[in-house]
Order: C-alpha cells, then structure tokens, then sequence
C-alpha cells in the first residue's frame, strides 16, 4: 500500500491552519516536517518548523513525519521528541561514525518514536545497509536536500530498486520513502522500484484540489 506524507517545506505562511485542515480531509496519511538549520543545508527554518509541529500537534491527531536536515542531530531528536511524532528521521551523512549513528537511532526508539535514516543523492546506499534491522525506514532523497520545487534526479530510481532488493533478499519489514521532485509523472517509476512512501511538497500544497493528487499519487 502507497502512503503520501506531505512536505510543509514550502508552505504558504498565514494558511496553515487552512492547508492542515485540508490536507486532513484529503487524506493525507502523515504530515511531513523538513527541519534544517542552515548548516547542514542552506536553509534554516528550525524554528519555524518546531512552532509549526506543535501547532499541528494541538489541532490534528494525523501522524507527523519529521525529517532532521541538521548537524546536530541529538538536539533535533531532542527538541522534536516533545511533539510526539510517529517518526524522526535523521540523515546518515550527519554522523560521524556508526557509534554516533546507533546512539541517535535509540534516542529516537526511547522517546517513543519510530527510527528513519535519510540518505542523499551522492552517499552509496551500501553504507545504510547494516543499520536497517534497526530502524523502521529508509529515506531515499531523490533531489539534494534542503529546497522545495526541485526535478527528481532520475538515477535515484535505480538507488531506491538496489534497495528494495536488499531488503527483500534479507526479509526486512522497512518502508522505503522517496523525497523529491515527486509528483504524477514522477511517482509511477519509484513506486515500481520499490517505495512505499511518497513524500510530496509543491505537487500538493500548490494544487486546487489536494485530494486528487493524493488520490492519484496513491494508485
């Protein structure tokens, strides 16, 4: 079964309330918080996003999907934990060996959330392999990180089929999530490579009809 989480990168300040209450009716099965803190990417919408989760948090029982673009990434799990998110994922590149990689991973499992590691567009997928019997998804970044409205990179395809034989060859329950530049005529070819999450921004939030296009992702 295909889920959208949708991305609040680019959303339109002053019609949260509105987009959130919309996206809720459309059906959107997760709401998507890119946090980056203008190190590990160029952005820095850190603030905005935490005030922005616990909005979402005292209006909408939906499940939130926060994904940490940061350097720091303990203060991100940290700081996040308090909104009670169904997941926090944080990017492999941010750490500096596997020991820091397996003490976010249970920080984030004794707070009570599920565990997602991202990968970008130039890190080898091989490097995420021995930490997937211990997390709950795989982020697959298909455009670099950290800006919304960007072209999928049509090489991350292949990136997302390489691990989802991976993950079928060693019997591992994980969902695999694609972000970036997805969209209908994007979200057919890795679907058929294996994602099971489709994290879409621009796609939705600048549609007339937003459960159209979730519908139609979906399919």
């Amino acid at each position: 079964m295909i889920e959208i989480s949708t991305s609040f990168l680019n959303i339109i300040k002053g019609k949260e309330s509105e987009i959130i209450f919309g996206l809720e009716k459309a059906k959107t099965d997760y709401f998507h918080i890119d946090v980056a803190d203008g190190k590990f990417v160029e952005k820095d919408n850190y603030k905005y996003m935490f005030e922005l989760s616990s909005y979402i948090k005292r209006i909408s029982n939906l499940p939130i999907d926060v994904h940490l673009m940061v350097e720091d990434v303990k203060k991100g799990i940290d700081d996040f934990s308090s909104v009670e998110p169904n997941i926090i994922t944080f990017h492999l590149e941010a750490c500096k060996n596997e020991e820091e990689v397996f003490e976010c991973i249970n920080l984030i499992k004794q707070n009570n959330s599920k565990v997602g590691i991202s990968v970008k567009p130039n890190t080898p997928i091989e490097e995420v392999y021995e930490f997937l019997p211990y997390i709950h998804t795989c982020l697959v970044m298909t455009v670099e990180p950290g800006k919304g409205g960007q072209t999928l990179l049509s090489e991350m395809v292949d990136k997302i089929a390489t691990l989802k034989k991976y993950v079928d060859e060693n019997n591992l329950e994980i969902d695999i999530e694609a972000d970036g530049g997805i969209n209908l005529k994007t979200c057919e070819a890795v679907k058929q490579a294996g994602a099971n999450v489709l994290v879409a921004g621009t796609a939705i939030i600048m549609a007339k009809d937003y459960k159209q296009i979730i519908d139609e992702l979906k399919l």
